[in-house]
């Protein structure tokens, strides 16, 4: 599938396929689960587990996006960005590989908020090295192709040895709790090991000459981007639709399994259902960045938003577990596509010897978003006591989106 793509750009796909393992495993499924299951056996109401799950994600988010925007304008400098993402690769893999070693709630949710850091702050990095590893043209293709190989690789092949660890681990003399834990393990593992080709084969190709006071001007800089957003119209009003469309979707990622849960689905029937998500997700994933070519990738961004808020309101109706399952198929044809074509049409936005800069921004608005979402849920499910509200207060965020980003021109390149 990747023969027609240069090295750094595999190297670069292939880094989607290394951390989508966190993605399903620790923020999606199987961490959620288990964070559930010894709430359970500690006396916390089921409601109440939810709300502090959303609160610990938010507060570990708030961190890294309120040092997002300075992070990633020092990451601009020559030779600075690759060793300021291995330096969060290395607290994500290491932090992860810790929540195999307590079944302490309180504990498991400082592990999980430092896995948020190391995950969240790689990214901020991997996300700017797109318009280093590939042309303005290609964009699309690549950062869509990323995602979508996340879905088959990283979310797949690693979520069914979990998961076949937990359902029969018995037969090799594993307990259920064992395998779980055994599936954070492997989680580091499968991240750490698909990191070594971006590591090895993306250099920075756009960069600004180090200077001996980088914090000093570095700020400085970060204020006049800032200035030159404002000034922005198109890069403006993106990134405010972004900051709340991207909110819903994170959202909905960090809290679908604990909404399964509260609404009565069994654990194995959550696990069997969301393993289907990353496989429909991968080519529904290259086939919106197909129609992006044809249709441009804002009205892609829009179609997704208008599908999420779709799953917004049959969640709210949710009886059943084959109602869970037609969720999230619906889900998984947009997933991948929203997100990869946000990515790619913010590059080709923004000037790319300052792409750093600007997806520091991209990343505190995506990354503040995703504190307002789940603090959202959580606070709508602990007032109603019912977790169908705290999944219906997220289409909110989706409508706020996509009514701003319908007043984009539309605008594809910078030339």
């Amino acid at each position: 599938m990747l023969k027609n793509f240069t090295r750094q750009e595999k190297g670069w796909i292939m880094y989607d396929w290394a951390n989508s393992a966190y993605s399903v495993i620790i923020t999606t499924v199987v961490l959620p689960l288990f964070y559930k299951s010894i709430t359970t056996g500690s006396g916390i109401a089921p409601n109440l587990a939810d709300s502090y799950w959303g609160y610990a994600t938010s507060a570990a988010t708030l961190l890294i996006a309120t040092f997002a925007p300075i992070l990633g304008t020092i990451g601009d400098y020559e030779n600075l960005k690759m060793k300021l993402f291995k330096a969060f690769f290395l607290v994500g893999t290491l932090s992860t590989a810790l929540l195999s070693f307590t079944n302490n709630w309180q504990l498991l949710l400082a592990f999980y908020m430092l896995t948020i850091v190391g995950f969240s702050g790689a990214n901020i990095y991997y996300d700017a090295f797109l318009v280093d590893v590939t042309s303005e043209e290609r964009m699309d293709k690549v950062s869509t192709y990323g995602f979508a190989m996340g879905y088959i690789g990283g979310s797949t092949i690693p979520y069914i040895l979990s998961i076949a660890m937990i359902l029969f681990g018995d037969k090799i003399g594993l307990t259920k709790p064992l395998a779980v834990k055994a599936s954070f393990l492997l989680t580091a593992l499968w991240w750490a090991t698909f990191a070594m080709p971006m590591i090895r084969n993306v250099k920075q190709t756009y960069f600004i000459q180090r200077t001996e006071r980088i914090i000093y001007h570095s700020f400085s800089r970060l204020f006049r981007t800032f200035k030159e957003i404002r000034k922005d119209k198109q890069i403006f009003l993106f990134l405010i639709a972004y900051f709340f469309y991207i909110d819903g979707v994170n959202t909905i990622m960090h809290m679908a399994a604990v909404f399964g849960d509260s609404v009565g689905l069994v654990s194995d029937t959550l696990m069997l259902a969301l393993l289907v998500i990353p496989i429909v997700s991968f080519p529904c994933t290259i086939m919106y960045g197909m129609l992006a070519k044809k249709f441009g990738s804002k009205k892609m961004i829009l179609l997704g938003i208008v599908v999420y808020l779709a799953a917004c309101v049959l969640a709210f109706n949710l009886t059943s577990a084959v109602e869970f399952w037609i969720l999230a198929m619906l889900v998984a044809t947009s997933m991948g596509g929203i997100q990869a074509l946000s990515r790619s049409y913010f590059g080709k936005l923004v000037p790319k010897e300052n792409a750093n800069e600007y997806f520091g921004f991209y990343n505190i608005f995506g990354k503040f978003a995703a504190i307002m979402g789940p603090t959202l849920y959580g606070f709508s499910s602990q007032i109603t006591g019912q977790a169908r509200f705290g999944i219906l207060s997220i289409s909110a965020l989706f409508l706020i989106g996509g009514l701003v980003l319908l007043r984009m021109k539309e605008v594809e390149a910078r030339s």
